[in-house]
């Protein structure tokens, strides 16, 4: 494709120059020259920008493999097909919604506010290609797979206890209008943009937004049967760590485009170097977050607890996604570093307030981000730590009030927990009739 561009650009201005001639009318000046240039520069810039954003558009999508497989390998055996349903289900929903009316209401007509408008939102006709410097339905699908994100991150945490329908229903308002209104404030250039609220891709608008609505969920949904009991902590270990692993792996790969991505130009040396860049002290975050958690797990503990490496570079990885392109690669190590820390200390944390999060997600997402959209400050000139402690706690208050309304409407309706029977048979056989692992029954 840039071949091609390169070719035909070459050829309009070689076919330009070959109009000279003595006592020929047309006259070739520098002003046609440099319009010729700057018109093959705009349609290459075009380009590169549009498979940025597919690209980095179905690493993210990909992400939602990583969340399925890290979701049922930490759960147990009995609940894993109703995680890896949920998964496609919650992605699926996030797509429809977020084209009924997510895309419009976050960038729509916000203009400083704090909402866009309820519209569908529709791309040019086939063959347009006059859209700016990107496709929009490029940039439709980069924005829909950060949105479905946000409802995978709700999934892990309520795990094992919740209703499959009241859940799918959750997902549905959390993607059309909780996530995009919120969204609005800061990638819309609404009121959070003005004031100068800093967050690359996402460590706050799409992680602590999903880690605000599961904490919110797992308050009132309430702990696993058996988890807390006589003030006691009973593990449940999940299915399978390979699974778990293997999802990891998936989520750092899809990582690369969720942070280069948000770049959101690619058609110049400039840019094509930041990219380069944000690659790098993205994967320098998520090392360095595996290392201090395996290490201070090794000191406080004697013994290194896979899963704590795992989510160690998750929250490596969400730690530096609020600015992945300012820091040095000895700071990204460190702002991935101070993940890992968190990790290690809120896991133990949930359990003494008796907050059961299956997957670890609100120390990963949730605390993890409010970290990485702090720890701007440390890099970037721009930020303050008085704008960004407003940002984080508009997206809280907003996320909390609107995930507690809605979670409390549908417990007081059609009930959001399964009955104890049902728990203590597993999900897979209670809601959906399909076991994961029959064989082992």
């Amino acid at each position: 494709m840039f071949i091609r561009n390169s070719v035909k650009g070459a050829i309009a201005i070689a076919a330009l120059l070959a109009t000279v001639h003595v006592g020929q009318a047309q006259e070739v000046t520098l002003e046609s020259l440099k319009a010729a240039l700057d018109a093959q520069k705009s349609e290459s810039a075009y380009v590169s920008n549009t498979l940025l954003f597919l690209m980095g558009g179905f690493l993210v999508m990909f992400m939602a493999a990583g969340f399925a497989m890290l979701e049922a390998g930490l759960v147990r055996s009995k609940n894993v097909s109703m995680q890896c349903l949920k998964n496609i289900a919650l992605y699926s929903i996030a797509g429809i919604m977020y084209w009924c009316v997510g895309y419009s209401l976050m960038y729509t007509g916000v203009d400083g506010g704090y909402i866009g408008s309820f519209l569908p939102y529709f791309w040019p006709a086939a063959g347009v290609a006059n859209e700016g410097d990107y496709s929009v339905a490029s940039d439709w699908f980069f924005q829909m797979v950060f949105c479905a994100a946000t409802a995978s991150i709700v999934s892990g945490t309520i795990a094992e206890r919740i209703k499959l329908w009241p859940f799918l229903f959750f997902v549905v308002i959390l993607t059309g209008f909780i996530y995009p209104i919120a969204g609005s404030w800061k990638w819309g250039a609404g009121w959070l943009q003005e004031m100068g609220f800093q967050d690359f891709a996402g460590s706050t608008l799409v992680h602590s937004v999903g880690g605000w609505a599961a904490l919110t969920g797992a308050l009132i949904l309430g702990a696993r049967k058996g988890k807390f009991v006589d003030g006691k902590v009973f593990p449940m270990p999940g299915s399978s760590i390979p699974l778990a692993t293997l999802g990891t792996f998936i989520l750092w790969l899809g990582w690369f485009g969720f942070n280069g991505g948000s770049q959101l130009a690619f058609g110049d040396n400039a840019n094509a170097s930041d990219v380069s860049r944000i690659f790098v002290n993205t994967n320098l975050a998520a090392a360095g977050g595996v290392i201090v958690a395996m290490i201070l797990m090794q000191f406080l503990y004697k013994k290194v607890d896979v899963t704590m490496a795992l989510n160690g570079a998750l929250a490596g990885l969400v730690s530096i996604t609020a600015e992945p392109l300012m820091p040095g690669p000895l700071m990204a190590i460190i702002i991935g570093g101070v993940g890992g820390v968190i990790v290690v200390f809120a896991v133990p944390m949930l359990d003494k307030f008796k907050i059961d999060d299956v997957v670890g997600a609100i120390p990963v997402h949730l605390i993890a981000g409010i970290w990485g959209t702090m720890a701007v400050v440390l890099t970037n000139g721009d930020a303050t730590f008085g704008t960004q402690l407003i940002g984080i706690a508009a997206y809280g208050a907003f996320t909390v009030v609107a995930s507690a309304a809605l979670w409390f409407a549908l417990k007081a309706t059609v009930g959001i927990r399964v009955s104890e029977e049902e728990e203590e048979i597993g999900l897979d056989k209670a809601e959906i009739g399909v076991e994961a692992y029959p064989e082992f029954t």
